[in-house]
């Protein structure tokens, strides 16, 4: 555990202090540190981390990713997307159409 991080946690409660930021994504994880929010950096930003029972053991880096996602893409992931987009536009059109049907045969 980080000797730092140990000094800005220890005399006070988990619900009274707010988030404590750091940059110490090696830190692991000790029983003391259950409650707490920690603002891990991932090199951006601080990415809010509630330690739980369950994360003892692991580092704070472990909960705050460093890379963002987005998707694998190429032709093949466009035609999918497309073809979904399809259908569900015609899905919408076909939902909007089928109250004003029901409307008319009421009159």
């Amino acid at each position: 555990m980080d000797e730092r991080l140990f000094k800005k946690i220890t005399g006070k409660k988990p619900e009274n202090s707010g988030v404590i930021k750091t940059w110490a994504r090696a830190c692991q994880i000790a029983p003391e540190m259950v409650g707490f929010k920690f603002g891990v950096h991932n090199g951006r930003e601080h990415i809010e981390v509630f330690v739980s029972e369950d994360m003892v053991g692991h580092r704070l880096g472990e909960f705050s990713p460093t890379r963002k996602f987005i998707k694998h893409g190429g032709k093949m992931q466009k035609e999918l997307e497309a073809k979904k987009k399809e259908s569900e536009i015609a899905a919408a059109q076909a939902a909007k159409s089928a109250p004003t049907a029901t409307a008319t045969e009421k009159k």
